[in-house]
């Protein structure tokens, strides 16, 4: 975490600094507090105790004020670590994409940047405060009490080892115990995720009631590990409390027989005995914030686990081509001609443009997996190109390796130039298999990230998708909320066409558009496909509908990797139309 939020590495020297001025004023206190009780003791007039009860009281107050800047240093620092572990986790997720989240689920991964990281509060504003505290009071504790009394010194040193001892005891079983709760945390949110994604196709089947019992049994679950965890934490504290107490009480023993004997005087005895208490009690406190703070340290390390699976940088691993880009090449080995009106697509041909998307080599792994094998071709614009195969073929991969959002090998070129994948969001218009979609006004949503909003656009944008039947003013609700499945994927397509005609994108990806759209309404979309490549621009289309692939001018089927045969042996087959 100091490596990775640098408001941590500030919140330790910071109060670190405040720590030694605590420390000093709770030393000042259990002297002039002493010397004040002796004073009185020894029958000493009350006139002249005025600079002792002075002294004592600005102790009190400089240990109140360096202890209220301890909190403020805390609350600050969470707030501003939290803020620095977002950002960055955030960041990691849009460098590592699809592959990176594929590890965990959305819900998780919502959970853990939401609920996870306000967990923090309790490890960075209470426990990470009272560490630095311990390790500033308790050596200058100790050492004030050997320079006072040795005796009580060594005792205190034989004794202070027996807390960490239990703090480190229990501390492994509450983590034990807090990872189970978190992780069961985790699948009461992917389960509760996926009935409300489901929601609408269970009530379709009767079957919604049937969920209300799976996740009240998930979450009864959930409360039984946190009752197990509070459990544990408040016999921690009590073992802990125990244990500080005994020492204590063995130091005022022995204290309180050398008073009696005269080996020691009232004042420095008082001092002895006030004292003490205040050396046990950072790492009491310390042992009952780590409890109070084990999820939000459990969250952390996910947190931190995500920013190193994250990647560094891909432009050096997936953009350099293997060979000196040259001609356009032809769009696979094999090119088949699917009707008697159509003709082939040679190299020849593909030479008279600049390609406006070129592959060289192009290989995506999902772990072990190879889901696109060194896949090379060019596509000129003004073509619609339909990219088709059964499920688990790389084609959604294949999209997200163009827009630079999964990572890959191989070299991909937009209009002849080889572009870092962080640039190509930037000159790719696309939508996704699911809408995604946020809230807000209709003419908002269609012009998302725009700048500026054009109405008139959007007004011909969403002529364009064909969504006649929702009015202009409608406002959406979060996700969407307010449309079908059918005019939430056209609005999307609605939003990618904006975006292509506000950047001037000469390259549109498009992943399943027509999925949940009747026959009707989808040979409209077709034809704004048609009208698109007119335009001069590339379509790229992923579909299983056949209407779609009937309509494009190039067909790319993606076959999945065999066991019995490597991936190279079962490569992709284009097929070109005009």
């Amino acid at each position: 975490m100091l490596r990775t939020a640098s408001a941590a590495r500030i919140l330790l020297a910071a109060g670190a600094v405040v720590a030694i001025g605590h420390t000093l004023s709770i030393i000042a206190f259990c002297w002039f507090a002493a010397q004040t009780i002796a004073a009185v003791v020894d029958g000493v007039p009350i006139e002249r105790l005025g600079a002792l009860v002075i002294a004592t009281a600005l102790s009190i107050l400089a240990r109140a004020i360096t202890q209220a800047l301890l909190d403020a240093l805390a609350v600050r620092g969470a707030a501003r670590v939290k803020s620095q572990l977002r950002e960055r986790a955030v960041a990691a997720l849009d460098a590592g994409g699809s592959a990176l989240l594929a590890r965990s689920s959305s819900a998780r991964v919502a959970t853990l940047l939401g609920q996870g990281l306000d967990a923090l509060d309790g490890y960075i504003g209470r426990y990470l405060p009272q560490l630095i505290l311990t390790a500033v009071a308790t050596p200058l504790i100790v050492g004030v009490l050997l320079l006072a009394d040795a005796a009580t010194g060594i005792t205190v040193i034989l004794t202070l080892p027996i807390i960490p001892v239990f703090m480190v005891l229990i501390g492994l079983s509450t983590r034990a115990v807090q990872k189970k709760q978190w992780q069961q945390l985790g699948a009461l949110a992917q389960g509760f995720l996926e009935v409300v994604q489901g929601l609408s196709t269970l009530m379709i089947f009767g079957r919604q009631h049937r969920q209300a019992d799976r996740i009240a049994a998930v979450t009864d679950e959930y409360r039984r590990r946190t009752m197990a965890v509070l459990r544990l934490s408040f016999l921690s504290g009590f073992a802990l409390e125990l244990a500080a107490s005994l020492s204590v009480a063995l130091v005022a023993v022995s204290v309180g027989i050398r008073l009696i004997e005269g080996e020691l005087l009232l004042g420095l005895g008082l001092f002895v005995l006030i004292l003490v208490p205040e050396a046990y009690l950072p790492l009491r406190q310390v042992g009952a914030q780590f409890h109070a703070a084990s999820e939000g340290l459990t969250a952390a390390e996910e947190v931190l686990e995500l920013l190193e699976g994250a990647p560094a940088s891909e432009a050096a691993a997936s953009l350099q081509p293997a060979a000196p880009i040259g001609p356009s090449l032809p769009v696979s080995a094999e090119t088949i001609a699917t009707s008697d009106r159509s003709t082939p697509v040679s190299a020849s041909d593909a030479d008279d443009a600049v390609p406006a998307l070129t592959l060289r080599d192009l290989t995506v792994r999902r772990g072990d997996r190879v889901v696109v094998d060194r896949l090379s071709g060019s596509w000129v614009p003004g073509t619609v190109l339909a990219v088709t195969g059964p499920s688990g073929a790389g084609k959604s991969s294949l999209l997200g390796a163009v827009l630079g959002l999964v990572a890959h090998e191989g070299a991909v070129l937009l209009e002849g130039t080889v572009v870092p994948p962080a640039e190509r969001l930037d000159r790719i218009a696309w939508a996704g298999q699911r809408p995604d979609l946020t809230g807000g006004p209709l003419d908002e949503v269609v012009a998302l990230g725009a700048p500026t909003l054009d109405h008139d656009q959007v007004g011909r944008s969403l002529r364009w998708a064909g969504l006649h039947d929702v009015p202009r003013r409608t406002v959406l609700g979060p996700a969407g909320d307010g449309l079908s499945g059918g005019q939430a994927q056209r609005a999307a397509l609605a939003r990618a066409h904006y975006r292509a005609q506000q950047r001037d994108c000469r390259i549109v990806l498009l992943d399943e558009p027509t999925s949940a759209l009747d026959a009707e309404t989808e040979r409209g979309v077709i034809a704004g496909f048609r009208a698109l490549a007119a335009e001069g621009r590339l379509v790229v289309v992923v579909t299983h509908r056949r209407a779609v692939m009937a309509a494009a001018d190039a067909l790319l089927r993606l076959e999945p990797e065999t066991r019995d045969a490597p991936a190279s042996a079962a490569p992709a087959v284009a097929e070109a139309r005009r």
